[in-house]
């Protein structure tokens, strides 16, 4: 990626919507690479496009949810939210969810420079706690314990694998104090 240009910027209701298409190219992507993101095969352009639309743009529009979009020359590679929807016993936690990295992308730094994104944003409001799962096992995992986050522990057979529909995979609960 070194002659790549890489821009992580938040993506407003306008812009979300607007980027439904290669959102759903990027989730439909990552769940055919085996990503645990809460869908199984098979799962179609238009499964992820229905998901954008109907799970995240509500959130966006109302607020309580930021989403951000890491463009590589333009192109989405990457996206990450920041859910600030929380209890009014918690108004100083937030979790993160759907970090996702185009197959094609990974290993480039993106996922780590998405997550530093949403921690800045989580500090500029207030919250103090950030808490996230992945799947046990995952890649994804060494690179949150990487960032600071720890772990409170696996709740085995949480969820299908997305590819092998005998396998139920375990996930890891962390989160990090900021």
């Amino acid at each position: 990626m070194s002659s790549a240009r890489l821009e992580v910027m938040p993506l407003p209701a306008d812009a979300a919507a607007a980027a439904v298409p290669e959102l759903a190219t990027l989730l439909h992507a990552c769940v055919h690479a085996g990503a645990s993101v809460s869908f199984v095969l098979p799962y179609t352009p238009e499964d992820a496009a229905s998901f954008w639309r109907g799970k995240v743009l509500p959130g966006v529009r109302s607020g309580a949810l930021t989403l951000w979009a890491a463009r590589v020359d333009g192109r989405i590679a990457g996206s990450v939210q920041l859910d600030t929807d929380t209890p009014p016993n918690q108004p100083h936690r937030a979790e993160v969810r759907k970090l996702l990295v185009h197959p094609d992308w990974r290993r480039q730094g993106i996922a780590r420079r998405l997550m530093r994104e949403v921690e800045a944003m989580a500090v500029r409001l207030n919250r103090s706690l950030l808490t996230l799962d992945t799947r046990t096992g995952d890649a994804a995992e060494p690179l949150y314990a990487a960032l600071g986050y720890q772990t409170v522990g696996v709740i085995p057979g949480f969820a299908r694998d997305p590819i092998d529909p005998a396998k139920v995979d375990g996930t890891t609960i962390m989160y990090k104090q900021l």
